[in-house]
């Protein structure tokens, strides 16, 4: 009981970190590319120290490359995401991958989804619905896309790292160098270098991407699956109100609405979910 007490505080520790993530990147004056290359570089560095502090060894094969260039490409989805949309919409259309993930194993897998299943994608498709209405006027359509594009990605990461050969902590270093790789170009070129932005992009990188996936690690190795997803709902609901209240960024109504449903309907497939298991336990 203390090990798991332990590993969901650790993975809730990882969710609020990681819910700064869209303050920092609507703060940092950078393209987007090169606040994604930055992070990651200095993310990169945290792993890599870790790894070699606690002896662990770096692994290399398809399955631990193949869930790094999927990590890689979500988080540079979500940060150009979270320029062209507000920061609510990004992260909220971003934590629909749980749903990817059953169309991904209905198409490719033939595993049919249950019916709980199905009336769960019914109800996040009709959030995701309220977010894209709700951003139409403000031109945040390209953003909301991108988010999207960005949980198809995120789910992939969970399917590859069913398979044998899988470990994440290679493929969230191998995941950072190639987001730093990605976005050089455009950090070389970037005509804003201060002090402070550095100083800015190093706390992103060290805190918000490193220490954050480091905890997340940890955690999940003594978190339940399903208490892992409800503790990580706090990123959602924090992301946007950091914005908010450091930002100034607004909400529309239509947004808010869809935030609201797409969080319910992921919470009641959790909780309906975790009873049907611990019935058939019983």
């Amino acid at each position: 009981m203390d090990k798991r007490k332990s590993g969901v505080l650790l993975v809730a520790a990882a969710a609020v970190l990681m819910s700064f993530g869209g303050l920092m990147i609507k703060a940092i004056p950078w393209n987007a590319l090169a606040i994604n290359s930055g992070r990651n570089l200095f993310a990169a560095l945290v792993t890599f120290g870790y790894m070699k502090a606690t002896g662990y060894p770096l692994r290399c094969n398809k399955t631990v490359l193949g869930c790094a260039a999927c990590i890689a490409a979500c988080n540079v989805f979500y940060t150009l995401a979270t320029r062209l949309t507000t920061a609510a919409n990004a992260v909220v259309l971003q934590y629909t991958s749980p749903i990817f993930i059953l169309l991904y194993l209905w198409a490719f897998f033939r595993q049919r989804p249950r019916r709980l299943d199905l009336a769960a994608c019914c109800v996040v498709f009709a959030g995701m619905a309220c977010c894209f209405a709700g951003s139409l006027e403000a031109g945040g359509m390209a953003g909301n896309l991108l988010a999207v594009v960005a949980a198809s990605c995120y789910a992939v990461v969970f399917m590859v790292n069913m398979f044998p050969g899988a470990d994440s902590f290679s493929s969230y270093f191998f995941s950072q160098l190639l987001g730093f790789a990605v976005g050089l170009p455009w950090l070389v070129r970037e005509p804003a270098l201060s002090a402070g932005s550095w100083g800015a992009v190093f706390l992103m990188g060290t805190v918000q991407v490193g220490a954050a996936y480091l905890l997340m690690a940890r955690g999940l190795a003594t978190t339940p699956p399903v208490a892992a997803n409800l503790v990580c709902m706090t990123e959602p609901v924090l992301n946007p109100v950091w914005v908010a209240l450091f930002w100034g960024e607004k909400v529309g109504p239509m947004s808010l609405v869809g935030i609201a449903i797409v969080l319910a309907g992921l919470l009641v497939y959790n909780l309906a979910g975790a009873r049907k298991r611990g019935a058939k336990v019983q």
